[in-house]
């Protein structure tokens, strides 16, 4: 099954991405039986009609509950989109005004506080340094003006580990934020901080705080890739804290903790008044240790998830969803594929996932500790997964992963008991070797 053939065919019928439509068939028939074991527990068809698109995309936003109003992603057209704000590698070239995508963001928000999309354009070529786009801004569409999502690059290299003097000279070494600029507190709050190394969270390429962000046709990249050894090299591609978050046809590329997909207000602080939402269709992502991760609620629909082995890590895995212990809903993966290299065929099998236990450093607490939710339905995914142990145990408690799996098949099970792991498969294949 080729999703991204299928799914760019998809995309190009109509602007709108409706929920339940251009679903891949679902070629081959799955092993997976319900209830599966304690290590891979499986959802019977009734457990699994709960977990949709529509039922995630429901849950969260302004609050931890149900929203009366669901939200039903639909992604703003750029063909007939005329913008004041183009991006290229040559100004005056093609109507580029700008040299960086930051500037551009920073012409666009100086003009407009609010109101309706902004649309930047960015025309192909690589880009380096930091793009921020901070809380209060209208919505924004970045989008690249290429033939694929290839030709247009967003990168830069910075690591969980740098200090606050080296992240200041890597992110603004030219004065690219200035006091005045909206996103200069996002910022200011990793290049002041009194810590000796900035953290996880302030390594993005691209950090969003806004809500209605929509990117396009475009890579993101964190490219400390494999310069480093196998240890801790957490360096985020993509990092989005807003609700309402849609990417069609984008390409992230990073190793430890690629996309940080979560929920933080100005402070760059965990926000438990809200829970993000976010929709990505038609895309890419390539890492090999939790690379994709965060508080969030999130779909991943049609997605190609490419586990690498070239750092040689002890153990790879692609999900750690930080999902609130009150949360129905964190990670959502349908129609998709999880595929990884050759490496994997000699070396120790991939995790499809673990549990971010974020604050259990001294031990799981059920009902107030972090216990991730994901479903992992109707998908392929190749041999590089352990396919009778594919999750790890916990990242921080280092609690080994229990499945809720009833004594008597015939007995009902809570599928949010929070003695259990919630991660959860159904109805995936196993298909072709590893490439």
């Amino acid at each position: 099954m080729k999703i991204s053939t299928l799914s760019r065919a998809c995309a190009m019928l109509s602007a709108s991405l409706i929920l339940a439509a251009c679903s891949s068939s679902h070629e081959g028939l799955s092993s997976q039986v319900a209830p599966g074991t304690a290590s891979l527990p499986v959802l019977s068809a009734d457990e699994a009609a709960n977990f949709t698109a529509k039922n995630y995309l429901a849950f969260g936003g302004p609050s931890l509950q149900v929203q009366q109003q669901g939200w039903f992603p639909k992604l703003a057209s750029t063909d007939a989109a005329k913008s004041s704000f183009v991006v290229g590698p040559q100004s005056g070239t093609d109507g580029a005004a700008y040299a960086n995508v930051q500037q551009a963001v920073n012409a666009a928000l100086a003009v407009r506080n609010h109101g309706e999309r902004i649309f930047i354009k960015i025309l192909p070529g690589t880009y380096n340094g930091a793009v921020y786009i901070p809380a209060g801004a209208p919505p924004i569409t970045l989008f690249g003006a290429g033939n694929s999502a290839s030709d247009v690059t967003l990168t830069q290299t910075l690591e969980a580990s740098a200090t606050p003097a080296a992240y200041r000279s890597t992110v603004s070494p030219n004065g690219q934020f200035l006091p005045g600029d909206r996103a200069y507190y996002m910022f200011q709050n990793c290049a002041t901080q009194t810590t000796e190394t900035i953290g996880t969270g302030c390594t993005a390429t691209v950090w969003s705080q806004s809500n209605g962000l929509q990117l396009q046709n475009l890579t993101i990249g964190n490219s400390l890739l494999d310069t480093v050894d196998a240890g801790e090299h957490p360096a985020v591609a993509l990092r989005t804290d807003g609700d309402n978050v849609i990417l069609d046809n984008v390409r992230l590329i990073g190793r430890q903790n690629t996309f940080m997909v979560n929920t933080a207000n100005i402070h760059n602080q965990t926000d438990n008044t809200r829970y993000s939402r976010a929709y990505v269709h038609n895309s890419l992502i390539v890492g090999d240790v939790d690379y994709v991760f965060g508080r969030a609620n999130a779909v991943f629909d049609h997605v190609e998830f490419h586990t690498v082995s070239s750092r040689g890590v002890k153990q790879a895995s692609i999900f750690a969803p930080n999902t609130p212990a009150n949360a129905p809903y964190g990670f959502l993966v349908i129609d998709s594929n999880l595929t990884g290299d050759r490496g994997f065929e000699q070396a120790a099998k991939a995790k499809m996932g673990r549990s971010w236990d974020e604050g259990a450093e001294n031990g799981y607490v059920a009902g107030t500790t972090p216990n991730s939710q994901l479903v992992i339905r109707d998908s392929h995914f190749d041999n590089s997964y352990d396919q009778m142990n594919p999750w790890g145990a916990s990242v921080f408690s280092g609690q080994p992963f229990a499945g809720n799996v009833p004594k008597d098949q015939k007995q009902s099970r809570n599928l949010n008991d929070l003695n259990f792991n919630r991660l959860w498969q159904y109805n995936n294949v196993l298909t072709q070797p590893a490439k």
